[in-house]
């Protein structure tokens, strides 16, 4: 007398929603961009009011902002402002254009594109421009 027992069957596995495609690493990289933007203008905002306070601290900050590391900070903010603004372009095409879901893939590869372009341009006039003040 030996009774069978069921098996329960496998666990179905169910992968997260986002499979690491290309529109997952665009909205990741949007998120990413626009905190940077943000503590960019808050040190910004920071900095800028020590005029008001003092102006030996203020002109004391903005020379620890004339070496190469804040040179090379600058062109990756340069990066942020570009990406963000490109892929927001996007996102409101996306969201308000009848056909925006339609092309969505299409628009991100034209965007990056164009981000390519036109971040290389400025760039290497950013480093060029590091290059001579050093």
């Amino acid at each position: 007398m030996t009774a069978q027992t069921e098996v329960a069957p496998e666990p179905v596995r169910r992968r997260s929603l986002y499979r690491g495609d290309p529109g997952m690493w665009s909205w990741v990289l949007h998120r990413i961009t626009g905190v940077s933007i943000f503590f960019f203008l808050f040190v910004h905002v920071l900095d800028t009011a020590m005029i008001r306070v003092n102006p030996n601290t203020y002109d004391q900050i903005i020379d620890t902002y004339k070496n190469p590391v804040i040179g090379l900070m600058e062109i990756g903010l340069v990066a942020c402002v570009l990406y963000h603004a490109l892929n927001g372009v996007r996102i409101i095409l996306v969201d308000f254009w009848s056909k925006g879901p339609k092309y969505q893939r299409q628009m991100l590869w034209v965007i990056s594109a164009i981000f390519v372009v036109v971040f290389a341009a400025g760039a290497i006039r950013m480093l060029a421009i590091l290059v001579d003040n050093l």
